[in-house]
């Protein structure tokens, strides 16, 4: 379920994320008029919170936990360990003392 909710998060992100840039530059950017600015931040505000960076989380795409994400594999340590030790995660051997 968490899975999905995060999937359906991005795609608002990537489908909104030029929008949200273009807005924000014309707020900061003191050579246009007050009117347009303030209006920029009102349509800004308008857009929903799940439209925005910031509330994307990083998690496993195979289990869902979103604590001790291996970033270059993009899955959580239990789930990397899983991989490694059946072998499936190519050029990775357990090391053994």
């Amino acid at each position: 379920m968490k899975i999905h909710k995060d999937k359906k998060k991005r795609n608002l992100n990537l489908k909104f994320e030029n929008k949200c840039a273009i807005l924000k530059s014309i707020a900061r950017n003191t050579i246009i008029s007050k009117t347009i600015r303030w209006n920029s931040e009102l349509k800004l505000t308008t857009l929903s919170s799940n439209v925005f960076k910031t509330r994307l989380v990083k998690r496993c795409f195979l289990t869902g936990r979103k604590q001790k994400i291996n970033k270059r594999f993009n899955v959580s340590r239990l789930a990397f360990l899983k991989l490694a030790r059946n072998g499936i995660i190519p050029g990775l051997k357990k090391s053994t003392h």
